[in-house]
């Protein structure tokens, strides 16, 4: 073989197995990470969005930015992110509507279970039951056995025809075997407000909401809905610890990004959203809202939305509700 024929054909050969070697993995987050907020400015979720994106973009090196995509009870940010592609770098901030939506809406664009891979729960906050104070009771049991005395008398407001308010009151009607007629209003204010006049017997709303008016006496807090009892409101009891044991309905809020994302960005983000509930500057702020931070793992909070699933099915299959 001529010898520079030889040189020239080595060189091609290094040069063709350079470019069959496989391309080196990006590195996560290689652009800005978009938070979409399923719910208008100012509310809670986009609330806890904009506390800890500060946090995020520094902990990952990129910008983060909330985009806020609110209609058809959080359908509309849900369907963007479920076509978003899937790299991780879009991620859905959502709340229980999001384990509601399948039982109340028919022609769901997506499946909460297949499209989406969660990455952590990031927040919650307890509800409580709070009654008129004309309304003769003090504790759950004394609820329950004026509700059994007069059945169908008693009226309870709430936010939204299928928040968590809602839920939570259906699930203690079913446990304590109550009929009290519900109330829906078109917000936690207005529902705050029909208690405070005595329109509606009581109501089963934010424990944020409800903690100015009951040193005032103007409204008589009967019980959380957590497992645990509220930093805010230490001496009211639990409905778990006041008969009925295992009763726990929360709002919570956590994100999930389409699935198919790198795990390892789906790894990263749960990791550095954990670490930055933790900062003075989230949690804080958190604590003013009655959020209590509650980072879980990519596995647990996926478990744990098959288990909210399992839960708001059986009450609203029951309920028959639709929003269609």
């Amino acid at each position: 073989m001529i010898p520079g024929f030889q040189r020239s054909a080595s060189a091609l050969l290094a040069v063709l197995s350079f470019c069959a070697l496989p391309a080196p993995a990006q590195e996560f987050p290689a652009k800005a990470v978009r938070f979409v907020v399923p719910f208008p400015p100012g509310g809670t979720v986009d609330t806890l969005a904009r506390t800890v994106a500060p946090a995020m973009s520094k902990a990952l090196g990129q910008s983060v930015v909330i985009e806020n995509r609110p209609g058809a009870n959080t359908v509309i940010g849900g369907e963007l992110v479920a076509r978003a592609p899937a790299d991780g770098h879009t991620l859905l901030f959502m709340a229980p509507s999001f384990t509601v939506n399948p039982f109340v809406q028919a022609k769901l664009p997506f499946d909460p279970l297949k499209d989406f891979s969660g990455v952590t729960r990031i927040a919650y906050n307890p509800l409580i039951i709070c009654v008129h104070p004309s309304l003769p009771v003090k504790t759950v049991k004394e609820l329950v056995a004026l509700a059994r005395a007069r059945p169908g008398e008693l009226t309870w407001g709430v936010a939204s025809v299928i928040g968590g308010g809602r839920l939570a009151g259906e699930m203690f009607k079913d446990a304590a075997k109550i009929d009290i007629i519900v109330v829906p209003y078109g917000g936690g204010a207005p529902a705050m407000t029909a208690v405070l006049g005595g329109h509606t017997s009581m109501l089963v709303g934010n424990v944020l909401d409800c903690s100015p008016h009951i040193p005032s006496g103007k409204m008589r807090a009967i019980a959380v809905t957590s497992a645990t009892r509220t930093e805010a409101l230490p001496n009211v009891p639990t409905i778990a610890e006041s008969g009925y044991p295992g009763f726990d309905a929360i709002n919570w809020f956590g994100a999930v990004a389409r699935a198919g994302a790198p795990r390892g960005a789906i790894d990263r983000l749960s990791a550095e959203f954990a670490r930055a509930l933790q900062l003075p500057e989230v949690k804080e702020p958190l604590g003013r809202l009655g959020l209590t931070p509650a980072a879980m793992t990519p596995a647990e909070f996926d478990a744990y939305i098959r288990r909210e699933m399992d839960v708001n099915g059986k009450i609203l299959k029951k309920l028959n509700l639709k929003i269609d």
